[in-house]
């Protein structure tokens, strides 16, 4: 598949889009309005800027020569993939996933979707060809973290996803891993309910949330801490988790505390924002 489409060009969609194209692909990626797709544009040029400069590509003008940033779904019809990259929100995906399955002509094209915790299953039924519908769930920095986990529905074809493996592993040279079409997959079941532990301990006054990540960082050898990893995820998406996983489980530990709802009700959404669990120049 070298043929990529990506639908959204925010921070997830911009990567997916971004390690594609280093790859080798033809990349078109789809934003909703003229103002999101020149944002989109201006993110990607900054990446690929910076890793021009880190000697990691070897020019940053050529890689985004095969990348597309366009408005018209339609464009996306000659794909062999498309990944959607969409806010984290089940009416908006399957509504996407609607559209797509009529504008993407190959009947043998993979829809994916990056979705970090929505069941599969609602995707794929969205459309006529639940076989080629996919799970390929990116981590944020996507051109950075190796991992990406495989989601198979009920309904997805094995060639479906050794196709999807082939493109991660084999063109992107990242690493996957298969999990099954469970809220949260693997990674987000374990890590969700370890940060709104963090974020429960943070509301009850116990530590302050500077010592709560110095105390993971230092004493249990994490990259970074739990709050600070909540503000780089976005609080917006670790609540969507997080309601997507108790909603399916109903395990109090998935329940989001009241703190990050109040936060993600002010707009205080961490890095995107400028100001989360920390504040961000």
């Amino acid at each position: 598949m070298q043929r990529i489409g990506v639908v959204g060009c925010g921070l997830m969609g911009a990567g997916i889009a971004e390690v594609s194209a280093r790859a080798g692909s033809d990349v078109v990626v789809a934003e909703s309005s003229p103002e999101a797709a020149e944002a989109g544009r201006s993110r990607l040029a900054k990446s690929l800027s910076r890793a021009e400069s880190k000697g990691k590509i070897d020019s940053a003008d050529e890689v985004l020569g095969r990348i597309r940033v366009v408005t018209d779904l339609d464009e996306l019809a000659d794909r062999e993939l498309v990944v959607e990259a969409i806010v984290e929100n089940e009416a908006a995906k399957v509504e996407l996933f609607e559209r797509l399955d009529k504008i993407v002509r190959s009947p043998d094209a993979v829809l994916a979707s990056n979705t970090s915790s929505i069941p599969i299953m609602k995707l794929g039924v969205a459309t006529t060809r639940p076989a080629q519908v996919i799970g390929v769930h990116f981590f944020n920095p996507v051109p950075v973290l190796s991992l990406v986990e495989l989601v198979p529905s009920l309904l997805t074809s094995s060639e479906t996803t050794e196709r999807a493996r082939s493109f991660v592993q084999d063109t992107l040279g990242k690493h996957a891993i298969d999990c099954q079409d469970r809220a949260g997959f693997v990674v987000n079941a374990l890590l969700v309910p370890f940060i709104l532990s963090a974020i429960r301990m943070l509301e009850s006054g116990f530590a302050t949330a500077e010592d709560i990540d110095e105390g993971l960082v230092r004493g249990a050898a994490h990259p970074q801490g739990p709050l600070a990893l909540a503000d780089l995820i976005g609080l917006d998406t670790t609540k969507a988790v997080a309601e997507s996983l108790y909603e399916e489980f109903k395990e109090p530990l998935y329940a989001p505390p009241p703190l990050l709802a109040r936060m993600v009700d002010a707009g205080l959404l961490g890095r995107k924002t400028g100001r989360g669990f920390y504040t961000y120049s």
